[in-house]
This record gives structure tokens, sequence and C-alpha cells, in this order.
């Protein structure tokens, strides 16, 4: 076997410190652009002392790439792996992290010890497996079903009023 470049394990530490940095930018900022700029997010945050931003990759049209998709919400949704759920309060850069869960088959490379170990996913991962009645509750300073189903009739009202056309996607119990 040849020889073609022996690593430099801090030039290799280095970059993959600025990789994890880079990820962890990225899904900070595309909650940000949910929180500061989806026109959803914007109304709920009239009506709302907070939100959800619910993230989930998705497979793009292309088939290959994957893309990020960026939910607003008012009910928190329940925790499912391969996904990013945040609760930022409304109209400020307050941003908290409710769970960051990688695929499955991704789990074990965020495990003490490992290269890319991540405490808040291994936090995430375990109240996933062991405690995920716990990671389902509601916050405490949720809005009751009656305070949401009424924010939803005015979020409704106020979309058709702009005639925008968009579809204002209701939890299940509200219909």
């Amino acid at each position: 076997m040849q020889i073609i470049k022996k690593l430099d394990t801090l030039e290799t530490h280095d970059r993959l410190e600025k990789l994890v940095e880079s990820q962890s930018i990225n899904i900070f900022k595309g909650a940000e652009e949910c929180l500061k700029s989806n026109e959803m997010s914007l109304v709920f945050q009239e009506y709302s002392p907070y939100i959800y931003i619910f993230a989930h990759p998705r497979t793009s049209d292309d088939g290959a790439s994957k893309r990020m998709l960026w939910q607003p919400r008012l009910t928190r949704p329940k925790p499912q792996t391969n996904s990013y759920l945040f609760r930022a309060k409304s109209k400020s850069d307050e941003i908290e992290i409710c769970w960051i869960l990688p695929p499955r088959e991704m789990w074990p490379e965020y495990e003490e010890g490992k290269v890319t170990e991540s405490e808040i996913v291994q936090w995430s991962i375990d109240m996933f497996v062991n405690h995920r009645d716990k990671l389902d509750q509601n916050h405490p300073e949720d809005l009751s079903d009656g305070e949401i189903k009424y924010i939803y009739k005015q979020v409704d009202m106020h979309f058709k009023q702009k005639k925008l056309g968009k579809k204002l996607m209701l939890p299940e119990w509200f219909v």
C-alpha cells in the first residue's frame, strides 16, 4: 500500500471542529430565518407569545440532495427521528432547543468519545428512547387548546383577507 499523504491529527481535528461549527451555524440560521422571515411564523408571533419551529430534512426533487423544511407551529409535534424542534419566544432572538434527533442509523456517531460527539444529541436520543413521554410533553407556558384554536382562527382570517392562498395546516384535534 502506498501512502499518499500522512494525516496531520491537529489539522484533521481543526477541520472537524470547523465542520461541526458550520453545521450548527446552518441549523441555527435556518431556525432564525424561519422565526424572522417565514410569513406564517410572523403572523403566529402577532398572536402567540411563542412558536415552535419544527425542522426535518427531505430529499429534493433531484432525488440525490437533501433540503431542510422549516415549519412554524403553535403545538409541539410528536418526537420523531431525523428532526429538530425549537421553541422560540415571539418577536425575539430567544430560541430553546427541544430536541435534535438525527436519523437512527447515525446515533452511534454522536456517542461520547466519538469525533462527532454531541451532548445535546446524546440527551435527545436518550429522551427519545427512554423517556419519550417527557420529550412529548407541552412546555409549562404553552397555550391551552382553546387559546390555540382562537389563534388559528385569527391566522386563518388574516390569510383569507390577504388572499395569499396559503393553506393553514391545522392539528387533527382542531378540525
